[in-house]
């Protein structure tokens, strides 16, 4: 009787089954890590538009309008944030970013950081808060 080479049916069914369990498992874990960098680059972002404002509040003596905010600053270099300025008056700021794309999704949502210094998040999701989501 002739003995044929290859995989049976069920190994191979077998296999497939264990890759299936194995991406279930790690996709939601490699989709937090990625979304978890692009918090960091958001959170950069935002520092670097703080120091902006800061030297340019140093230079003329009150803080820019929206309308000076360098274009250079609104986003953030994977494009998943975009970097907006609130300001009243010159006197105060707020600087917020926004998640888009594919981190639109993110649980820590909107970033906001605030002349003196306040940071918080907009739209987070349960069980993410803003100590959370500015530590991580």
């Amino acid at each position: 009787m002739n003995r044929s080479k290859g995989f049976t049916l069920i190994e191979v069914l077998v296999v497939v089954a264990m890759i299936g369990i194995l991406t279930t498992i790690a996709l939601p874990s490699y989709t937090e890590y990625v979304q978890r960098g692009r918090r960091a680059e958001a959170k950069s972002g935002l520092q670097q538009a703080v120091q902006w404002m800061e030297r340019a509040q140093t230079a003329t003596g009150t803080y820019p309008l929206t309308a000076a905010f360098p274009v250079s600053l609104s986003t953030v270099p994977s494009g998943t944030y975009t970097i907006t300025l609130a300001s009243a008056n010159g006197t105060t700021y707020t600087l917020t970013a926004t998640p888009t794309g594919a981190q639109a999704s993110d649980k820590c949502g909107a970033f906001t950081i605030t002349g003196v210094g306040v940071r918080s998040v907009v739209g987070a999701t349960a069980p993410m808060d803003a100590t959370q989501c500015w530590q991580r």
